[in-house]
């Protein structure tokens, strides 16, 4: 199989960004989307996107801010990345369908909602709506957004953001949210994990997530309410062992009448990068 390699230019607040992406197969069109995280690029699709490609043609490509390449700095906020997917489904890609993980899915819901038929059918990877810290408190805090501007600041801003993303926590976040074997976690799945941390101005878009600042919606009503307004049937796709809370917010969206639920056995938040045979199989069988 071919895999061809691209990149792309977008601008953002005045900024030149270049954004990687990655093509396979041939047929109709699928948009891989790959969460907005700390550790995410497009190749965690790539499993994934390997089996897919053997019925489709697709596409996975970075979100601005994120991915492997140098960054600059920028302040990352929603409306940029509602910009770049208008961007993308108007200039790079006009899918069959979209698979979204992660926060991926959110824009996707918010994108699928002003204009139906941009998206094509969507197919949800462990979504979710609300960054870690406000996860993790059941809230937001104006000390989460103090936070987000002040990994900025030089020198400064750069220790704050190796505090959250050195070996220990890195390992400890996939270990507990991200994937179900640490097994697979192997010292060089590690390693590639940590130069995506290391990429320069990775801290910008990274820590904004972290902090809730990339959240698409600002309550689960107006997340819920987004995949109620999509025509046709969402397919929502999740593992058994997703952590918790984030769990309840998907158990929540599979509840609305017009979304299609798979639950994996096995898998966490990455679970399609873990388990890419189980995972390509509920995506076909909901496309088809």
């Amino acid at each position: 199989m071919e895999w061809t390699e691209d990149r792309i230019e977008w601008t953002a607040d005045g900024k030149p960004v270049t954004i990687g992406l990655t093509r396979a197969g041939s047929g109709p069109q699928l948009l891989l989307l790959p969460a907005l995280s700390s550790i995410s690029t497009r190749h965690e699709m790539r499993p994934l996107q390997q089996r897919l490609a053997a019925h489709y043609a697709t596409l996975a490509i970075d979100w601005p801010g994120f991915g492997d390449l140098p960054r600059p700095r920028i302040d990352w906020r929603p409306s940029l990345y509602r910009d770049f997917l208008r961007f993308v489904l108007t200039e790079i890609a006009h899918p069959f369908a979209t698979i979204a993980a992660g926060h991926a899915a959110g824009y996707a819901l918010a994108q699928a909602t002003a204009a139906p038929s941009s998206t094509g059918q969507l197919c949800l990877l462990a979504p979710t709506w609300r960054g870690p810290l406000p996860t993790m408190t059941g809230k937001r805090m104006a000390l989460f957004k103090f936070l987000a501007r002040a990994v900025d600041i030089p020198i400064a801003g750069a220790a704050l953001y190796r505090l959250n993303v050195n070996g220990p926590v890195i390992g400890m976040m996939t270990r507990g949210h991200v994937y179900s074997d640490p097994a697979w976690v192997t010292s060089e799945r590690m390693a590639e994990k940590r130069k995506v941390t290391e990429a320069p101005g990775a801290r910008h878009g990274s820590f904004r997530f972290v902090a809730g600042e990339l959240d698409p919606f600002e309550t689960r009503e107006d997340w819920l309410d987004a995949a109620r307004r999509v025509p046709g049937t969402v397919a929502l796709i999740y593992g058994e062992h997703t952590p918790r809370k984030s769990k309840a917010e998907m158990a929540a969206l599979a509840q609305l009448p017009g979304v299609g639920a798979s639950v994996l056995p096995q898998g966490k938040l990455s679970f399609y990068e873990e388990y890419p045979d189980e995972t390509a199989k509920a995506v076909l069988e909901a496309l088809a």
